[in-house]
């Protein structure tokens, strides 16, 4: 399928059956994750923190962006691979476009970027020119040193009334999907059901969206410095390293 296939495909599935998507930002994660049956691959700049060691998504550059998507695109995945636009790489319409077509030249289906209203007529822009978009709303994480940490949103009703204007906003300007990210169950669920597109939850709580992601190594334990609240592991990936490179080094050393 085309990524414009793929992107409404997702559309399509709001009311009918539930979205599954991962963070991905490598070759052999991306073919295990596609011969899982992830229907979206995200290559976030979430990569930050738990591949390059940053302590947030805000050193985050279009480069490394790029490095990871090449890597996940040569897997040759059936899921939809979205790409981050990284913060200051969407700062007017015009940067926003050129942004979003060198991800696109990378191989991303679609990209995403962070934030409501004032981010509408980038979505267009790059809408315009034939990019699917996913919008991202609720806990903005490029915004974590404007807002002095990771606060939960939708706490309010002016709260709720906000991202949901920012959700009609990004709607009215073409995007096929949004991502909401720590924003509260009931502000969810009132969102979910408002809008046309799908809802993507992460830390929004379970049956509150139209489908959840989550970050690679949250779901496989391989990140075991900072496991948010509501990550729930599924495998513990870190402890099985650590046994294995154990027994490796007493092999290599007892065989002197």
């Amino acid at each position: 399928m085309s990524p414009q296939e793929k992107a409404a495909a997702i559309t399509g599935y709001k009311g009918s059956r539930l979205i599954a998507a991962l963070t991905c930002y490598d070759y052999p994660t991306a073919r295990l994750l596609d011969e899982a049956g992830t229907d979206i691959l995200l290559v976030g700049d979430s990569l930050g923190m738990v591949v390059l060691g940053f302590p947030d998504t805000t050193r985050v550059t279009l480069a490394h962006i790029l490095h990871h998507l090449e890597a996940v695109v040569r897997a040759q995945p059936q899921a939809l691979v979205i790409a981050d636009l990284p913060i200051h790489t969407y700062e007017t319409p015009q940067q926003a476009l050129e942004t979003a077509r060198k991800l696109a030249a990378a191989g991303a289906d679609a990209v995403k970027l962070e934030g409501g209203i004032r981010q509408a007529e980038k979505v267009r822009a790059i809408t315009s020119a034939g990019i699917p978009v996913c919008g991202h709303l609720g806990m903005l994480p490029q915004r974590v040193l404007e807002e002095g940490g990771y606060h939960k949103k939708g706490k309010t009703p002016e709260q709720t009334r906000a991202i949901l204007e920012g959700a009609e906003a990004l709607i009215a300007a073409g995007v096929f999907a949004i991502i909401l990210e720590s924003v509260t169950p009931a502000a969810s669920r009132e969102i979910t059901a408002a809008i046309s597109v799908p809802t993507i939850g992460i830390g929004c709580g379970e049956g509150t969206c139209d489908g959840q992601i989550a970050v690679i190594t949250d779901l496989l334990g391989s990140f075991p410095w900072f496991v948010p609240p509501f990550a729930k592991p599924e495998a513990d990936l870190a402890a099985a390293t650590i046994a294995a490179a154990r027994k490796y080094i007493g092999r290599v050393q007892g065989g002197r």
